[in-house]
């Protein structure tokens, strides 16, 4: 039982991974939108299996607030947004996918090397889940860098959450409060990006940072 539960445990947390592959991958809004609720699915099954294992009950919770919040309010609540933006159109990178695609690579496996050095004397289960975590945080800090459209940036801002939620589950969970409070400042996050899509949008007529730039050193 304790080998099946240290091979769910790993599968899940790196379907994660693959899911920041395919999320750096992709570059269309609405399948970046599944795959991000995709993501947050899995984020929400490894954390329910991690409060199985470790006998963990009030890590449900936090399994159930990234099911309700990422996987389905979130996503829905963006789909409402490019709708009402009038976005439909494919996200440019700063760089070559071939490029990106490498990079991201070479990040998983830094945090392969780099974790699995500093917690050679952790438990086994956490330190390889930690790893998977750093990657994860790490692939959705290259989606922020190499992409330009604001929504796609937002994506990778809360695939990195996801990544730190992993971690902290993975290493024998964290307070109820700590998850309550991470539910209310994806809230409110969500409602702070919703403004700020909607005034880019309002005084550019377009979500892509690149439109900032001409707007710097303008007189109010």
């Amino acid at each position: 039982m304790d080998r099946l539960a240290f091979d769910i445990a790993h599968l899940l947390a790196g379907s994660l991974v693959l899911a920041s592959f395919m999320l750096l991958y992709q570059d269309r809004l609405y399948a970046m939108l599944n795959l991000f609720a995709l993501q947050a699915l899995l984020l929400a099954l490894s954390v329910a299996w991690q409060a199985h294992i470790q006998g963990a009950s009030h890590l449900y919770v936090t399994a159930g607030i990234a099911l309700l919040f990422k996987a389905i309010l979130i996503p829905l609540a963006l789909h409402r947004m490019i709708e009402r933006l009038g976005i439909h159109r494919e996200v440019e990178n700063v760089v070559g996918i071939g490029l990106t695609m490498l990079a991201g690579m070479a990040l998983v496996a830094l945090s392969m090397v780099v974790m699995l050095r500093v917690t050679a004397e952790a438990d086994p289960l956490a330190r390889e889940d930690l790893a998977f975590a750093l990657a994860v945080v790490l692939l959705g800090l290259l989606m922020m860098v190499t992409r330009r459209n604001a929504v796609s940036q937002v994506i990778g801002f809360m695939s990195m959450e996801n990544g730190l939620i992993l971690a902290a589950t993975g290493a024998k969970g964290m307070p109820l409060v700590v998850e309550i409070s991470v539910a209310f400042s994806i809230l409110v996050a969500l409602v702070v990006v919703g403004i700020f899509l909607f005034r880019i949008r309002e005084r550019f007529d377009t979500v892509d940072i690149r439109a900032l730039d001409s707007f710097r050193g303008e007189r109010r």
